[in-house]
């Protein structure tokens, strides 16, 4: 009888507790700061002049020139990110070839 009892009582305290959260959700979080927090930020977009990671995948001479660049300090901005990743990526995969004997 007295876990019956505790049931009902469990039961009652989540519909009261939803019930209260549902009507102070725009008390707690207005609505048009939902979208803001809901969503994932926005990446700020790439200038136009910045080359891609699938660019200096196609190109690693270049992107190996850029990551030196990038280490001296005559290169800056998004490209040393991306011909880093892209460097980076290349060499894995020939080290991965060379561990299997390919």
């Amino acid at each position: 009888m007295t876990q019956g009892k505790t049931l009902i009582i469990v039961l009652i305290a989540l519909i009261v507790g939803f019930g209260a959260g549902i009507v102070l959700r725009p008390v707690i979080i207005p609505v048009g700061q939902t979208r803001a927090v809901a969503g994932p930020p926005l990446a700020a977009p790439a200038p136009p002049g910045a080359r891609s990671t699938q660019y200096f995948a196609a190109h690693l001479d270049e992107g190996r020139r850029i990551v030196a660049g990038c280490a001296q300090g005559t290169v800056r901005g998004n490209e040393c990110a991306n011909a880093e990743q892209a460097v980076t990526e290349a060499d894995g995969r020939d080290r991965f070839k060379r561990f299997l004997g390919k």
